[in-house]
């Protein structure tokens, strides 16, 4: 951990809410001058779209039906733990790109004067120089397994995770809707990543100094034939302090209307607020984080 560079990591399976929190971040990175170095989770991992195929087929011939993204056998935990470790003490460190579209491969091949393909990464990289902080959003902020400890190196920690049958939900309707996959396939991809979704990904939430998890006020009880994913207006968000000590609890409560506290420890807000209630809680942070590397 470093006072002089210090390392930001959120984390959360993808459709979690990552993104509000990204987007509260840079509000607050814009607001406050801050400029920081962007890490995206998908560039640790280990294969390409292709490799990763071909390896979970691999997999599957061997008796193996729990390979996954999830999992050390498919990311780079190593040097995820090394940039983080690198950068907290020098402010450098190595990067690259997970490409994701055609879009990303054409910005990313006009700059580089390459001909990468979507579900290929760009070549590692020096994380640009002169930067206040590093951010990094995807599964393994936190991550440890008994031979790499990732969350050792990270200054502030953040979780974002939906209740389990509403991130079964979210994923149900983002593949059958984006990537045109039946719900045969899309079951099976959630049983093959489930040992590895318990054994590292939901231990991160342990780590983390402040976690945001949104609940469904609506029935889903069989996330399978669940129609519809909750909208914001049917959730609440259940944000939980490691430390409490500090926090000013009477002014968010007087700040965003209809919330409550259900632990010393644990605030809830309407599900519209979460972005919202990120800005008043992590700005104050980012600000004595900054007062103190200068």
């Amino acid at each position: 951990m470093s006072k002089k560079h210090p390392v930001i990591a959120v984390t959360g399976s993808s459709g979690a809410g990552t993104t509000t929190v990204k987007r509260a971040f840079e509000h607050i990175f814009f607001r406050e001058k801050i400029n920081a170095a962007v890490i995206e989770g998908d560039s640790f991992h280990s294969l390409s779209r292709v490799d990763f195929k071909e390896a979970v087929k691999k997999a599957e011939a061997e008796g193996n039906m729990s390979f996954s993204h999830f999992g050390p056998q498919s990311n780079h935990f190593g040097k995820l733990a090394e940039l983080f470790e690198t950068y907290g003490k020098t402010g450098g460190g190595k990067k690259r790109f997970y490409i994701h579209s055609d879009a990303e491969a054409a910005d990313h091949n006009k700059r580089l004067g390459s001909s990468l393909n979507p579900g290929e990464f760009t070549p590692w990289e020096d994380v640009p120089a002169g930067s206040d902080v590093l951010f990094y959003e995807g599964l393994h902020g936190l991550v440890k397994t008994d031979d790499i400890d990732v969350a050792q190196h990270v200054d502030l920690g953040i979780g974002v995770v939906p209740i389990v049958n509403l991130e079964w939900i979210q994923k149900i309707h983002r593949d059958s809707a984006e990537r045109g996959y039946s719900a045969d396939v899309i079951v099976d991809t959630i049983l093959r990543r489930m040992p590895d979704y318990v054994n590292y990904i939901t231990p991160q939430f342990s780590r983390t100094d402040i976690n945001f998890q949104r609940v469904s006020t609506v029935d889903t009880s069989n996330p399978f034939i669940t129609r519809d994913i909750p909208t914001p207006d049917e959730s609440f968000i259940v944000i939980r302090f490691r430390e409490p000590k500090g926090v000013d609890f009477p002014y968010l409560l007087n700040m965003i209307p209809n919330s409550f506290m259900s632990r010393r420890n644990t605030f809830v807000v309407p599900g519209a607020k979460m972005g919202f209630a990120m800005e008043l809680i992590l700005a104050p942070i980012i600000q004595e984080m900054i007062a103190n590397k200068n």
